[in-house]
């Protein structure tokens, strides 16, 4: 089985033809090499749990929101008593490094920090006023949190409890990612696991405005079939896994097990969508976006979960011109691949779930165009 993208060429050897052999093709967009250094050792004896969600600020600093429960006790053999281990300690829930690495703060979790902190820790998004967004993807996680950039709470949306439906307009339903328009401050919510919809807040108030389900259609919570992978799907599936504004001012949506990425304008009007590997059956293939950060956008990299790849696809038209990583655990592959972000400069980081429970970073070969 020939890798996509491959172009091949025959041997010839005393008149014997061989059989074809498989040359990477030159990728029409960006490549990409990890950088096995980074992040740097943690400090306090941390350790990483499954990574919920990632974001860069306006510094290029890397935000990661993860799951210090998800961890076992293995991974936390010097929190017991007596201790059974040397390491390690859960790290924060919130941890930011800087570009090189370093840890530059950590706060948050479990345990008495807010009585309202996610079950399970999903969405995070650091604004311009340096304003962290927080949200969680458990069954009981309806609430949407605002903090400070060092951790003071500052307001929240919604409450903790059993979600409701897509309807509801006072909570959410375990929603997965966050994202802001500056222009008209307004945060959009995937919403989610538990909800089907994508919702809009205004983000100074928190007030309701508006919401929209797949193809801008109203909302609704239609259970499919099982191992319904269907890119046509009429509504979105669980989980709704991202949302992400483009400088243009499009809305792009990830609806993970229909392999798809829903396009909008801002008011919810349905624009296009692309069928990402739409032969992924599992997990589903569109976990994540970041946009390519040349002048246009020209690229998504999408976090492909089932695969373990990150997919470069054309923003244009969706089509697939390149992609890295492969399955796996060793430096450079993914298992299983969730979040997805770039910096200013073209670097990717990636987080993972399951037991992969790291971060990585990817170096382009050149810098985008601005």
């Amino acid at each position: 089985m020939f890798k996509r993208h491959a172009k091949f060429v025959f041997t010839f050897l005393a008149g014997v033809c061989f059989s074809a052999i498989a040359l990477p093709a030159a990728a029409e967009g960006p490549v990409f090499k990890v950088d096995p250094s980074w992040p740097k050792q943690l400090p306090n004896n941390w350790i990483l749990g499954q990574i919920g969600g990632m974001t860069v600020d306006a510094q290029d600093h890397i935000w990661v929101f993860q799951r210090p429960r998800s961890l076992n006790e293995a991974d936390r053999g010097a929190t017991l008593t007596p201790p059974r281990s040397k390491c390690c300690v859960p790290a924060p829930s919130v941890v930011e490094f800087d570009a090189a690495g370093n840890v530059v703060q950590a706060w948050g979790g479990p345990g008495g920090f807010n009585p309202d902190w996610p079950e399970s820790e999903h969405g995070i998004m650091v604004d311009a006023k340096n304003q962290v967004w927080l949200t969680g993807n458990s069954n009981k996680d309806g609430s949407l949190l605002k903090f400070t950039r060092d951790g003071k709470f500052l307001a929240k949306f919604g409450k903790q409890g059993p979600i409701t439906n897509s309807q509801d307009t006072t909570q959410l339903g375990s929603t997965a990612s966050i994202a802001l328009d500056t222009q008209a401050n307004e945060l959009f919510l995937a919403d989610g696991y538990g909800n089907h919809r994508v919702i809009v807040l205004d983000a100074d108030s928190l007030a309701y405005k508006r919401m929209w389900g797949a193809y801008g259609k109203p909302p609704q919570d239609i259970k499919p079939a099982p191992a319904n992978y269907n890119s046509k799907a009429e509504q979105f599936t669980n989980p709704v896994h991202c949302v992400k504004i483009a400088n243009d001012g499009l809305v792009y949506v990830c609806d993970r097990t229909n392999d798809r990425v829903q396009v909008f304008q801002k008011n919810g009007t349905f624009v296009k969508e692309f069928a990402i590997r739409p032969e992924t059956r599992g997990t589903g293939s569109s976990y994540d976006l970041a946009f390519w950060p040349d002048r246009n956008q020209t690229y998504l990299i999408i976090a492909d979960g089932a695969d373990g790849e990150a997919v470069i696809v054309r923003r244009s038209d969706g089509k697939e011109v390149g992609a890295f990583g492969h399955y796996g655990k060793q430096a450079g592959q993914f298992h299983n691949i969730h979040q997805i972000v770039t910096d200013s400069k073209g670097n990717v980081y990636t987080g993972e779930v399951d037991t992969g429970m790291r971060v990585q970073k990817f170096t382009p070969s050149a810098p985008p165009a601005k």
